[in-house]
């Protein structure tokens, strides 16, 4: 490579010239330059001027759980590559092994782990997992996957068929047959939904899971094989499901035999304050995915994991060639991903960071709840654990959603201030109003009063005062 490497203004260029960046409009970059983070530590990275910023959404999209410059997760994920970096995942590896072991300790019922190397892989290979059991029990008439209005669950074709996010998805069809949606549990929302009138807590969230039933009976439940739900909606809004709601859910799924499969990519590895989203609601999945803070981000790592019941049904008649999981995921051989996510729940119990999460988590709801008093904007605050959104609205009493232009006029105002928070972006048309806060599970009281005295001043800036 040509030039200095250490030379910023080449770098910057070189990204300007060659790099196409996620999820923005690059027009601007004609006349600004791209932001480049150069390093972190701790919950701070610094940009490409040098400055500092504190990231309250973990590397953007609540990833980092443990936070920056780890330097155990990276001595051991280079003593693992020098030793064994890669092997095709149809053999097994030490790092995966051992991993699978660690992680199915945390997750009593799950028994067997499928590596592959990111979320919207992982949510496949369940979709895969149950379109084959479809095939194999049911003369391949069980094939359909119900997902949730609101919920997100990749990238992908296939996993955009499933997503609740109709902005993502415009432009990207058609899409593949057999992905039926099921409405949303946002109770905030509930005066939007016809078959929720004047229903609230536990009776709003029994009959949110009712709705999902009455979808099976409507396709017949001798067609539908699966049904994908997050614990906690994360982009779709930070939606915690209310009182009634899991319990029914699963019911349903027992009752008509659904494979019931949580995406934990965001919920995952001590957000909420439990290992996965889905043990605070005492919920006995029959598939469970991740990625995002499986590693960290420190390698590239994800996760679809099973009950044993599920495992059986793929091994049942070894006579038939047909009769195996017949998928592969290339990166699923990586070793960096397992040999990071050892190191990295190793540091999750030792640093006691679950306990720290839900006391932090805590503090920040808190400091959110003083902010709405304070601003009439803030129409709901909302989550669990380090997970948490600010709903923004025009007016409290008809809980109009807050113009997306001002939302992210919030965001930008604190990424001017050093301090990088996320917002619903082009989702939902009209719905992309709330406010995103996931910080690293090492997160301090200082940390959190820094970011929420921040988010203040932005509403203030951009709203007027109350």
């Amino acid at each position: 490579m040509d030039g200095n490497i250490n030379d910023i203004s080449q770098i910057i260029e070189r990204d300007r010239a060659h790099v196409w960046h996620h999820l923005i409009q690059h027009a601007p970059f004609e006349t600004v330059d791209p932001k480049i983070i150069v390093e972190g530590k701790g919950v701070r990275v610094w940009d490409q001027d040098g400055k500092e910023h504190i990231d309250a959404v973990s590397g953007g999209v609540w990833t980092v759980n443990v936070g920056y410059g780890r330097e155990r997760i990276a001595d051991a994920v280079r003593d693992q590559l020098v030793k064994m970096n890669y092997f095709a995942g149809a053999t097994g590896s030490i790092p995966g092994a051992t991993f699978a072991q660690m992680l199915t300790d945390k997750m009593p019922g799950m028994t067997r782990v499928y590596y592959s190397n990111s979320g919207s892989e992982a949510n496949e290979k369940a979709y895969k997992m149950v379109r084959q059991i479809a095939h194999k029990r049911y003369a391949g008439k069980k094939y359909k996957i119900l997902y949730r209005e609101r919920d997100y669950h990749g990238t992908t074709i296939g996993t955009m068929a499933s997503g609740g996010h109709h902005q993502r998805n415009a432009q990207y069809g058609p899409f593949p047959d057999g992905f039926i949606p099921v409405p949303h549990c946002l109770e905030y929302r509930a005066h939007e939904q016809e078959w929720a009138e004047g229903l609230s807590g536990e009776a709003y969230g029994i009959a949110a899971a009712k709705e999902i039933e009455k979808v099976i009976l409507r396709e017949g439940p001798d067609t539908v094989g699966g049904l994908i739900l997050e614990p906690i909606t994360a982009g779709g809004g930070v939606i915690v499901p209310p009182e009634g709601y899991w319990p029914r859910v699963q019911e349903i799924c027992k009752q008509y035999g659904v494979l019931l499969i949580i995406d934990e990519v965001v919920c995952g590895v001590g957000r909420t304050g439990e290992w996965f989203g889905y043990q605070n609601y005492d919920v006995k999945p029959d598939i469970v995915t991740m990625a995002k803070g499986v590693a960290s981000g420190y390698a590239a790592i994800s996760c679809t994991v099973t009950t044993e019941e599920v495992f059986q049904m793929f091994k049942d008649d070894a006579s038939d060639p047909m009769n195996y999981f017949r998928d592969i995921s290339t990166f699923g051989g990586c070793t960096a991903g397992p040999a990071a996510a050892i190191e990295n729940m190793k540091i999750i119990e030792e640093e006691n960071l679950r306990e720290n999460t839900l006391a932090m988590g805590a503090h920040m709801m808190g400091h959110l709840g003083e902010l709405a008093e304070k601003h009439s904007v803030i129409g709901e605050v909302r989550g669990k654990g380090l997970f948490l959104g600010a709903e923004l609205v025009k007016d409290r009493d008809s809980r109009t959603p807050a113009d997306e232009a001002h939302v992210q006029a919030i965001v930008k105002d604190c990424m001017a201030q050093g301090i990088v928070i996320g917002a619903t972006n082009r989702s939902f048309h009209g719905y992309n109003n709330t406010l995103c806060f996931s910080p690293a599970l090492i997160s301090t009281a200082d940390d959190i009063d820094q970011v929420c005295a921040g988010v203040d001043e932005a509403l203030t800036r951009v709203f007027g005062a109350a």
